[in-house]
């Protein structure tokens, strides 16, 4: 089992910065591919944006390219979700997901395709 636990929403004005931290206390995270999802109010979970266990590998939601970065700290067992150029459309309920990572080509988007979830933190950016 996993215990991931979320951190570093809030509230933000658009054109503003967050830093999501994802981090587990109970088990490294190093063997797997961490993911961030989102889902917003009346709308579907979506991806948003993901890496590999090696770190060089990153997969981003297209909306989201250039605005924010994902990067993970296997020494602190944390994932980091940097976010800039906040838009009122990325408020949601951020989750980051983790499943086990065995080195193949395929990377997974898809909410039930993960073995752990957070709980979430709330993002909410103004217009």
């Amino acid at each position: 089992q996993v215990h991931l636990v979320e951190s570093g929403g809030g509230s933000v004005q658009a054109g503003g910065s967050l830093r999501l931290s994802c981090t587990a206390s109970d088990r490294t995270l190093s063997g797997y591919t961490m993911t961030w999802f989102r889902q917003a109010p009346g709308k579907e979970r979506e991806f948003v944006v993901g890496i590999r266990r090696s770190g060089r590998a990153t997969y981003y939601l297209d909306s989201v390219k250039g605005r924010f970065a994902i990067s993970r700290d296997n020494a602190k067992n944390t994932v980091y979700l940097q976010m800039n150029s906040l838009k009122p459309e990325d408020t949601a309920v951020y989750s980051c997901a983790a499943v086990t990572d065995n080195g193949g080509a395929v990377y997974f988007t898809g909410w039930d395709d993960y073995d752990y979830w957070g709980q979430g933190t709330q993002v909410t950016v103004s217009s």
